[in-house]
């Protein structure tokens, strides 16, 4: 096991926009599918990196409590200052890390879910 997050998903109460706030803030680009029932659009990566998607259905209820996962960005101040224009809001940060591990802040997506950026060193 090269890392120990092997999927994640971010649960959304409308799809088209949680995936436009994503393209707007991570100039992300996705795969729709649905699988069991619930409707995912997965972020584009490759194998073998860690891979995840945006995700709709009963299960899965937006929330800014609990676990936080934080997305990568080369560049966390232009990645904020999308935020509030696609629809969120900052809830921390930036703030930059000792021993150069970088810097990070976290969200309030257009879902309502906090999310964390993370711009490596």
């Amino acid at each position: 096991m090269s890392t120990i997050i092997n999927w994640f998903e971010i649960p959304v109460s409308d799809m088209e926009r949680a995936m436009t706030f994503y393209q707007r803030v991570l100039n992300a680009e996705f795969r729709r599918e649905t699988m069991a029932g619930v409707d995912n659009a997965v972020f584009s990566y490759d194998q073998p990196a860690t891979g995840g998607a945006l995700v709709k259905g009963d299960r899965f209820i937006p929330s800014d409590k609990g676990a936080v996962i934080y997305l990568y960005t080369p560049d966390i101040a232009q990645a904020l200052q999308q935020v509030e224009a696609a629809g969120g809001s900052l809830d921390f940060g930036p703030q930059v890390l000792p021993h150069d591990i970088g810097t990070i802040a976290l969200m309030i997506d257009s879902e309502g879910n906090r999310v964390g950026l993370h711009q490596p060193v």
